[in-house]
């Protein structure tokens, strides 16, 4: 393996450890590694089923920023950008590398986020798991044994789930901490065995550096349709983003994370970290099927010792139960992880309140209202004291992952669907008929055929009325779907209660929005739902 040994070294670094460095290992030997030490088991079929323990999901409350002459005046501090001083990362830093240190075995790998070359970040990340380190790899971009001999990272993580924090001494909330510094370049992940926590410290990364040269940074998936039509979905977990954008007549560009330059849509990764609690063969094939390949893992899915048979239907380790699997493991897979600049927008929505249309078009300020937005909803019974729909409302549909004020992405989003004709659609995947526990979750087929219509270009022929509430275009008849649907509130029996729900919706969008009212165009502000 000596091949995949870079000459820029942790030494270069200043990191200095006694511990055995693995470095850059390909799948086979990291499973091994990964078998051998107890983190996890090999399934029937071929991947590894590994646990994350308590933490199933991030934590995004022990997520921090370092605040210093690099960020104060470039990241949007609040909720969701948490400061933490230079002095207490100094001492994290110093206890970190403490404890790297009585490590005996160490697993580095070297990689990309990006696959457009021009735009890509070289970012190291130190793992005490092998699981992890075959985790980052699958899902970040792979370099080729001669970029690996030159490779000199800029970023670096390090992931030490055996690490607790101190928050009196590290200024952090818990034993918890995910740590940025973006001046050092350097991200200390520690508490959590939850691997989605690297990935999404790239997602970070790229979010904040990518927009100061004209890049939209998207928490989105993207394909590419037959005549080379590339269409981007955006959307919260849950609403079907991965589901929708893993179609056998398109090409997949990625599932989670891209860039929009001036000539591509790129993916940030090289592979795909998908939900699979209660995936369906039948709904979704091609992602059924990485659960029977080697080299996925599967993060709490649960698995019979005897007969290592896998179980996803069951719930009882998490609900959010996640496979990561490299992203050619999809029949039709895009080759470079990059397409065309896009022909279509999609924001995916699960509205539990049952209020919004199956799909609507929308104008570019619309867009942008609807982007800046992000809205979805949870469902009674998902979390503690929800006893009825909730509406979630995560800015650029991924606010945890923007360091910059949403209006800096919001801004280039508008300015590149203006620049290139684009087409936008609202798309809700979640109720219809009712709010959740009345009426019944959209169809996925009636879903599939409204999508495939808005890509070939065939709904923009179609005939639309404005909807009362939110301004925006709902088609009448679409070709193999029934008419019924389209119009949400004629599939309520009582129409009285679809009005009132829909202006309870209407008025927590204008609530959501005041935050953004004085950094958007009055075209946007004029693009909000009206309030009864």
């Amino acid at each position: 393996m000596s091949s995949r040994i870079p000459a820029h070294g942790l030494a270069a670094q200043g990191i200095n450890v006694a511990a055995e460095i693995k470095w850059n290992l390909p799948t086979a030997p990291l499973v091994e590694e990964a078998v051998r030490r107890g983190e996890g088991v090999l399934a029937k079929d071929g991947p590894l089923v590994v646990k994350t323990g308590k933490h199933t999901g991030r934590s995004a409350n022990d997520k921090f920023i370092v605040r210093d002459a690099e960020t104060e005046n470039t990241v949007w501090w609040g909720k969701t950008n948490k400061g933490m001083t230079p002095a207490h990362f100094a001492a994290l830093k110093e206890d970190f590398l403490k404890h790297l240190g009585t490590k005996e075995t160490l697993f580095v790998q070297d990689l990309f986020g990006g696959s457009q070359p021009e735009h890509r970040v070289n970012v190291r990340v130190i793992n005490e798991f092998a699981w992890h380190n075959l985790f980052i790899k699958t899902l970040l971009v792979r370099p080729d044994v001669a970029e690996l001999a030159a490779f000199v990272p800029e970023y670096t993580i390090i992931d030490l789930p055996s690490f607790k924090a101190d928050p009196e001494r590290h200024g952090c909330r818990s034993e918890t901490v995910i740590a940025v510094n973006l001046s050092e370049k350097l991200i200390l992940i520690g508490g959590t065995a939850y691997a989605g926590e690297m990935k999404k410290s790239v997602f970070g990364i790229l979010n904040y550096k990518l927009p100061v040269d004209g890049i939209m940074p998207m928490h989105c998936s993207a394909n590419i349709g037959p005549n080379g039509d590339t269409a981007v979905f955006f959307g919260l977990s849950g609403t079907g983003k991965t589901t929708l954008s893993a179609d056998a007549s398109r090409t997949l560009i990625g599932d989670d994370e891209h860039g929009w330059s001036d000539t591509a849509v790129f993916n940030f990764e090289g592979g795909c970290y998908a939900k699979m609690i209660r995936l369906s063969p039948e709904a979704e094939p091609e992602i059924y099927a990485t659960t029977k390949r080697f080299g996925t893992v599967l993060e709490n899915v649960v698995i019979d010792l005897d007969t290592r048979e896998i179980d996803l239907d069951d719930d009882s380790l998490a609900e959010n139960s996640r496979g990561s699997y490299p992203i050619d493991f999809i029949p039709n897979a895009s080759e470079k992880n990059l397409g065309p600049v896009p022909k279509n927008i999609i924001f995916l929505t699960a509205d539990a309140y049952g209020v919004l249309p199956p799909i609507a078009k929308l104008t570019p300020d619309q867009a942008m209202y609807h982007f800046l937005s992000g809205y979805t909803a949870r469902v009674a019974g998902t979390e503690i004291g929800v006893t009825e729909p909730t509406a979630t409302f995560s800015t650029c549909f991924g606010a945890p992952f923007m360091p910059r004020h949403p209006s800096v992405y919001g801004n280039l989003l508008k300015e590149r669907i203006a620049k290139g004709g684009v087409d936008c659609w609202l798309v809700n995947t979640g109720w219809t008929g009712g709010s959740y526990g009345v009426g019944n979750r959209m169809p996925i087929k009636a879903t599939r055929a409204l999508l495939n219509a808005a890509l070939d270009g065939s709904l923009n022929g179609a005939e639309f009325v404005t909807d009362a509430n939110f301004g925006f275009q709902v088609p009448q008849a679409v070709a193999g779907v029934d008419s019924k649907i389209l119009n949400p509130r004629d599939t309520w029996a009582d129409m009285a209660a679809y009005d009132a729900t829909a202006s309870k919706l209407v008025n927590q969008f204008i609530e959501n929005f005041a935050q953004f009212e004085e950094h958007v165009d009055e075209s946007v502000r004029k693009a909000a739902p009206k309030a009864a």
